[in-house]
């Protein structure tokens, strides 16, 4: 009797100081009880634990300012959480609501995991996946194994994301692709601001539109505006042009683009690229400006013409219907051609024309031959050089010796080619020769005339003959005799340490 009455008051005591360390354990947890405010039927299930209620049929239960409806549920008042299932709605506020089949609530961490058949909707948009967490304490949401995120007409999918309630930004990894009526990205890793629907990208990403094709490894889109800014290896491709730089600026809604460093425009059907470190383009107007280092190559038949200038620009010919294009290029101007090089401060090429003019004291070299004049225009037909115009004080020197050069001045002169080459010029008003006559390649006399019109004839781009067309009035000196002071024309200057030799050195000026 004794030994049954101490075995009691030791199950007792053993009893009481359980409840007590149980108290002691609950009293130090943090957050508030799980209220229940609705279930059909409830009842305490010890299998699954000591103080788990068992709830079936329009569960409805509140923390702080959640709302959870469920099913069926267990409810564990002691840690504050609770197991719902089947038709899971959980609603925060006025604006956050989630769904699912399966879910688990933890009212101290404040996480809720919610799984299979999920769907999240927080004001304009909603999430789609099987499998989500969502953290209230910290404030954002998490998924993993594929998720689907529409706005309005906006569509995205991706292998995992994470969207921070507050700021209202999505962050998206693997195989993250949003599609949209106007475009299409496809990108490794992608931060979306649902607010402002702006797109921020890293690693390889393309954008596809129905006229555009966009390709960067950094960058972000503004959706609303259609305005892209790209960075790392960018590439734009619009109505056959293609865009390159180490960032790309593009508003298409202005048709506006701007790059910088590394820049490239290529127009695929011209067989023309500009290249330069800073350029802006206007798709509307369809033109294009250069500069820093600005270059155009372009192919011509079997041949490739390079210019460089300070700046070059090209556009669409606002005075011809059909599809033609006008290039300028500003100051310190060179081309180089293997036929042709050229030296001016600015030119014009008008394609309707297939014409060059040429402005700044311009200089061109045709083999042996130097050309200067005020003004200088050339024709080409079928990419090959045709006629060309010298305007104001024209000149043509070529070099015979150290000392000795021919030369021909006049106030315009006509050139013509043939293969490219000079075959024939035309010099009218005031001709003014200096040639010299040779004898087996050795200089032995030298012409000097006056003529108001002459013909200068060539052979493969050797001053072959000079036909006197109008009264003529010449001495002809042998060389010895031939007086220092008459060996040069007024005007004469010989330039070739300014001539370009090969493509690159169009960017040398000394």
């Amino acid at each position: 009797m004794i030994l049954n009455q101490h075995k009691r008051f030791f199950r007792l005591s053993l009893l009481m100081l359980c409840l007590q360390l149980f108290l002691q354990v609950t009293s130090g947890q943090k957050g508030t009880p799980i209220e229940l405010l609705n279930a059909d039927l409830t009842a305490y299930d010890v299998r699954i634990g000591n103080d788990a209620r068992k709830l079936i049929g329009n569960v409805r239960l509140k923390h702080e300012d959640v709302i959870m409806t469920c099913d069926s549920a267990y409810l564990y008042p002691g840690t504050k959480s609770v197991d719902a299932f089947s038709n899971v709605w959980v609603q925060q506020g006025d604006t956050l609501t989630m769904k699912g089949d399966l879910a688990y609530y933890n009212g101290i961490s404040k996480i809720a995991r919610v799984r299979n058949n999920v769907e999240l909707v927080n004001k304009d948009i909603t999430l789609l996946t099987d499998s989500l967490n969502y953290d209230r304490g910290a404030g954002f949401v998490y998924y993993m194994g594929g998720g689907i995120l529409t706005q309005e007409d906006s569509r995205l999918t991706s292998g995992r994301g994470r969207y921070v309630l507050d700021t209202e930004d999505f962050y998206f990894m693997d195989s993250v692709v949003i599609v949209n009526p106007e475009y299409t990205i496809h990108t490794d890793s992608l931060r979306y601001n649902t607010r402002l629907e702006i797109s921020y990208f890293s690693g390889p990403t393309v954008i596809t539109g129905e006229e555009r094709y966009i390709y960067c490894e950094n960058g972000w889109y503004d959706m609303q505006q259609d305005i892209s800014y790209v960075s790392d290896n960018a590439y734009m491709e619009e109505a056959g042009r293609i865009l390159k730089g180490d960032t790309l600026y593009y508003e298409a809604q202005q048709g506006f683009g701007r790059a910088v460093s590394n820049v490239e425009l290529i127009d695929t059907a011209q067989n023309m690229t500009l290249k330069g470190n800073f350029g802006l383009y206007y798709s509307e107007q369809e033109s294009a400006m250069v500069t820093d280092s600005a270059l155009m190559i372009q192919i011509d038949g079997s041949d490739t013409m390079y210019v460089h200038a300070d700046t070059l620009r090209t556009m669409q010919n606002p005075d011809k219907e059909e599809q033609s294009r006008i290039l300028r290029a500003y100051y310190k101007v060179k081309i180089f051609r293997t036929d042709l090089q050229v030296m001016c401060d600015s030119l014009v090429f008008v394609e309707a024309d297939s014409a060059f003019d040429f402005f700044g004291d311009p200089v061109i070299w045709s083999d042996e031959n130097q050309l200067t004049a005020s003004h200088i225009r050339i024709y080409m037909v079928n990419q090959q050089l045709e006629k060309m115009q010298m305007n104001g004080v024209a000149f043509v020197a070529s070099k015979k010796d150290s000392v000795s050069f021919d030369q021909m001045r006049g106030k315009e002169m006509t050139g013509y080619f043939k293969e490219n080459k000079l075959d024939r010029i035309l010099v009218t008003g005031n001709g003014q020769t200096i040639y010299y006559a040779t004898d087996q390649d050795i200089i032995v006399g030298a012409n000097k005339t006056v003529s108001s019109n002459l013909t200068i004839y060539l052979n493969e781009n050797k001053i072959s003959s000079v036909v006197y067309t109008s009264k003529p009035d010449g001495t002809y000196y042998p060389l010895n005799m031939f007086p220092v002071e008459e060996a040069r024309l007024s005007d004469f200057k010989w330039l070739e340490d300014w001539r370009p030799l090969t493509w690159e050195d169009i960017f040398i000026w000394k």
